[in-house]
């Protein structure tokens, strides 16, 4: 593919792609993302919130306090953002930030009670959008797709 294709260009329709792109499982995981991706973030802008803000409450949630180290690598932020992300939910109480008393140059990170709150609403709300996103498959196959895309990924991002 040259450079020519535009990344986000809407699909004008499958009576007007040729048959061979259709056919193409990394085109329609690409276009499919880029329409996620913009239901994701403007549902989240609806209850004041952001993707980055979901997983660090969910990895804080899920397996407890943690370093902006641990946290980077548990949510797959990047350690240079994750400090803006950080300093946001503080600034909301939703995380708490306490010096690490092994080491004190760094600070231990916990979701708050506010936090587990709103971790709630944003669980609600992206089931809602979820929902909205697989609205034509079934339960049986919103599980199945879940499971394929979770062994492709896993296939992907594992150890090599």
């Amino acid at each position: 593919m040259g450079g020519t294709e535009a990344v986000g260009m809407p699909d004008e329709g499958a009576a007007r792609t040729p048959e061979r792109l259709r056919r193409r499982p990394s085109r329609l995981l690409s276009q499919l993302t880029v329409r996620s991706d913009r239901l994701i973030i403007d549902g989240l802008v609806q209850v004041d919130a952001r993707k980055w803000h979901y997983a660090v409450l969910a990895s804080l949630q899920e397996y407890g306090p943690g370093s902006q180290a641990e946290l980077s690598r548990r949510s797959g932020i990047h350690r240079s953002d994750m400090v803006g992300v950080l300093n946001e939910l503080a600034e909301r109480g939703l995380v708490e930030r306490v010096p690490d008393p092994e080491d004190r140059r760094r600070n231990v990170i916990t979701v708050s009670p506010l936090g587990r709150r709103h971790l709630s609403l944003l669980d609600e709300t992206l089931d809602d959008l979820d929902a909205e996103l697989l609205a034509p498959l079934s339960p049986s196959e919103r599980d199945q797709l879940v499971r394929l895309l979770t062994r492709l990924l896993d296939h992907h991002t594992g150890p090599s």
